[in-house]
């Protein structure tokens, strides 16, 4: 008898090809109606194909099953080029139990809130520098908040000529003028041909080459005039040791900054976006919020935003909504099991798909409305709720974005009054890998809240 195997598409028409590039959602939400919550679609140049589940007991399966039986990493099918081979998502097995070691202490949630008058003082500067009755792409202002706390937080460089020159190309590397070609050349490797500068890929080689420069020379000076007293990441990982006695190379460094940078940057601003989207899309989601926030104490501690049940309510109905990354990473079986009763053999790939396990109206009732107090009435699962992902891959940095992201929401609507600039509904897109508010959410600030909260304010 032959083993069970999910049912799914063999291979794509051009017609969704092209949805699966530009409307990746719909293709999805297509696919589960037609194959149920668990199916199998085509897997790219690399593989005939991979399994996709919103199942949350598949889910909780996956997450639960041993590494040495289901792990992810490079040989699963993460291709980053930015990364590295020595990221934490790209590695397996013993070198990713390491390096996940090495790189939880200076992620611990208590040490991240000592960031917190870092980000509300940067927030201040770039909200400082907003025109009035303007209109502006709020997912680009937020990129300039998450961008500046990365590189004071996590990489802890000083201002000065490294400083602008490693803003100017990573930011050109990671906006690029055509995304649509970006997200190309990532979904299909063949495109990945450097010709010299006048070619896309050509031109982001060239960019990391640059990145590379600045940040090694970054760690050299530190390695040079180390400082035991500095908190930035990147110092707190020069320290840091395995049960050997070994320290990260520059090499391990070098390729966990850049992972940090793209899992960290982007992907908080893009949610940032989306919840001060939601938040004037429906006034009564706004006012609420407002109303949670003006009722703080003049002399609160920024570390009891955390607290916060609406705000805390909001921040996870956006990430639910339309979560940043459409899948957790996928995981290759490396010998046989069984998920859901399905026999997989070594060589298959399965990943739980986040969005259509947030979007589930069994889980969520009505999950096309947003509406947070959903998260006030009900506790989810890590296989029902998973914008982090989960098991042995779930984001080290969670306590870092959800800290960023209530401070920053939080500072932002206590001190601006601000509309959306068109009352037309913005749709999600795919922009590279990741699901992005079309038109970056433009907005107009209408001026500055007549008594904004001192605990929220430049102090």
């Amino acid at each position: 008898m032959s083993a069970k195997q999910p049912q799914g598409v063999q291979s794509f028409s051009w017609r969704q090809k092209i949805q699966w590039v530009r409307q990746p959602m719909d293709l999805l939400e297509t696919l589960t109606g037609q194959y149920g919550d668990t199916f199998s679609m085509p897997g790219g140049s690399k593989r005939a194909s991979m399994i996709f589940t919103s199942d949350p007991q598949g889910i909780r399966e996956i997450f639960a099953t041993d590494s040495n039986c289901l792990d992810s990493g490079r040989a699963a099918g993460v291709q980053l080029p930015l990364l590295g081979p020595n990221s934490l998502i790209a590695l397996d097995g013993e070198r990713h139990k390491r390096q996940r070691k090495l790189l939880m202490p200076p992620f611990h949630g208590e040490r991240m809130r000592s960031y917190g008058e870092l980000i509300r003082e940067i927030t201040h500067q770039v909200t400082g520098e907003w025109a009035i009755d303007s209109p502006f792409s709020m997912r680009e202002a937020m990129q300039a908040i998450s961008f500046r706390v990365i590189l004071k937080a996590v990489f802890g460089i000083a201002d000065g000529p490294r400083y602008d020159r490693l803003k100017a190309v990573l930011m050109a590397r990671l906006n690029p003028r055509r995304p649509l070609v970006t997200t190309l050349m990532l979904m299909f490797p063949v495109l990945q041909k450097d010709w010299g500068r006048w070619s896309p890929w050509g031109r982001m080689m060239e960019q990391q080459r640059q990145i590379d420069e600045l940040l090694y020379a970054e760690i050299s000076d530190r390695r040079a005039n180390f400082d035991p007293s500095r908190t930035d990441i990147l110092s707190l990982m020069m320290a840091a040791q395995d049960e050997n006695g070994e320290a990260m190379s520059d090499e391990e460094l070098r390729d966990e900054l850049i992972t940090l940078l793209v899992a960290g940057h982007e992907t908080t601003a893009t949610a940032l976006a989306w919840a001060l989207y939601w938040v004037h899309h429906q006034p009564e989601v706004g006012e609420k919020l407002r109303r949670e926030l003006d009722g703080l104490a003049e002399k609160t501690d920024p570390n009891e935003i955390l607290k916060l049940p609406y705000l805390n309510a909001v921040v996870q109905e956006t990430l639910r909504m339309y979560p940043v990354v459409m899948f957790a990473l996928p995981r290759l079986v490396k010998a046989p099991v069984q998920i859901l009763g399905y026999d997989l053999e070594p060589g298959s790939v399965i990943s739980p798909c986040i969005y259509l396990t947030h979007h589930r109206s069994d889980l969520y009732p009505e999950p096309k409305e947003f509406r947070p107090e959903r998260f006030l009435e009900k506790q989810f699962l890590q296989s029902e709720y998973l914008p982090f992902g989960g098991g042995n891959r779930r984001c080290i940095g969670l306590a870092f974005a959800l800290f960023e992201m209530k401070l920053v929401l939080a500072t932002v609507l206590s001190n601006w009054e601000m509309e959306l600039a068109s009352s037309q509904p913005i749709k999600p897109v795919r922009r590279g890998l990741l699901i992005a508010p079309e038109n970056g959410v433009p907005m107009v600030v209408k001026g500055k809240r007549t008594q904004p909260q001192p605990v929220l304010e430049r102090s």
